[in-house]
C-alpha cells in the first residue's frame, strides 16, 4: 500500500462505481480528499464518514464540463486544504454506437462533452496550482477504445482518444515541472450494471474497479515518478 498521509487528493466523478473504489483506496492510504460531484447533495449519502469530518471536503453541484464551476471548486479546495497534490478524473461514460453516417451530431457532441471536455477543464484548472506548489500528479481515465476505432464506436472512441492525446500533450509540457500526467485504459469493468447489461458474458475476464483503483493509486504515488504521458492498459483478459 502506498502512503498518501496528508496528501490532498482531488477526485472528480466519485459517485460512479470506479470513482467510489478510487475514493476508498485513497482514504485507506491516508489521503485527505476533495470530492467533486455533479449532483448537489449525493456525496454525504455515499460517504457519510467523510462528510462527518473536516479532514475532507465534499463539493456537490460541480459540473466537470463547466470551467467556471471547476475553477471555483479548485480555488475552494486550495483555500481550505492549502494545495492539491493529486487530481484523479473518473468522469465519463458510454453511449451505444451507430454507424458514422447514422450518428446524430448531438451524439458526437455529447460523447466529446462527457469524456474529453472534463479532462481538459479539470487539468486546466489544477495545473496552475501544481505549478505554484512545485509539483503534482494527474491521472485521467480514458478507455481501451482510445487505442483503435471500431465499427459503431466512432464518437466514443474519438472522445477517449482525445483524453490520451491531452495526457500526452500535458506530460510534454509539464515533465520538467515535477508534474506527472498519465491515464488508464479500462475495457469492460466488472460492475453490477455491466453484468446486468451482458448476462451471458464471462465475468472472469473483466477487471473489478478495485483493481483499476490500485493502478491509479500507483500512478499518483511517488513510486511512479518516472512514468509520464503513459496510457496504461487495465483491461485484463477482456
Amino acid at each position: 500500500m502506498f502512503d498518501f498521509t496528508d496528501r490532498i487528493v482531488m477526485i472528480a466523478g466519485p459517485s460512479g462505481t470506479l470513482g467510489q473504489a478510487v475514493v476508498r483506496d485513497f482514504e485507506a492510504a491516508g489521503a485527505r480528499l476533495v470530492l467533486l460531484d455533479r449532483a448537489p447533495d449525493r456525496l454525504p449519502g455515499l460517504f457519510p464518514d467523510l462528510a462527518a469530518t473536516t479532514a475532507h471536503l465534499l463539493l456537490g453541484a460541480v459540473d466537470a464540463t463547466d470551467a467556471a464551476a471547476v475553477e471555483a471548486a479548485v480555488q475552494q479546495a486550495v483555500e481550505r486544504m492549502g494545495r492539491v497534490d493529486v487530481l484523479v478524473n473518473t468522469v465519463g461514460g458510454y453511449r451505444a454506437g451507430t454507424p458514422v453516417h447514422e450518428t446524430p451530431v448531438e451524439t458526437w457532441d455529447f460523447m466529446l462533452n462527457l469524456n474529453a471536455r472534463p479532462a481538459f477543464v479539470l487539468s486546466r484548472a489544477v495545473v496552475p496550482v501544481m505549478l505554484a506548489q512545485g509539483g503534482g500528479k494527474i491521472v485521467h481515465v480514458a478507455a481501451r477504445a482510445a487505442l483503435k476505432g471500431g465499427a459503431k464506436a466512432a464518437a466514443y472512441s474519438a472522445s477517449k482518444s482525445a483524453v490520451v492525446r491531452l495526457v500526452e500533450s500535458l506530460a510534454a509540457e509539464l515533465r520538467r515541472k515535477h508534474i506527472n500526467v498519465n491515464c488508464v485504459l479500462p475495457g469492460i469493468i466488472d460492475t453490477p450494471q455491466n453484468r446486468q447489461a451482458m448476462p451471458q458474458a464471462d465475468y472472469s475476464r473483466w477487471v473489478p474497479p478495485e483493481a483499476i483503483a490500485d493502478v491509479i493509486l500507483f500512478l499518483a504515488s511517488d513510486a511512479a515518478w518516472p512514468v509520464n504521458g503513459a496510457a496504461v492498459p487495465v483491461y485484463g483478459q477482456s
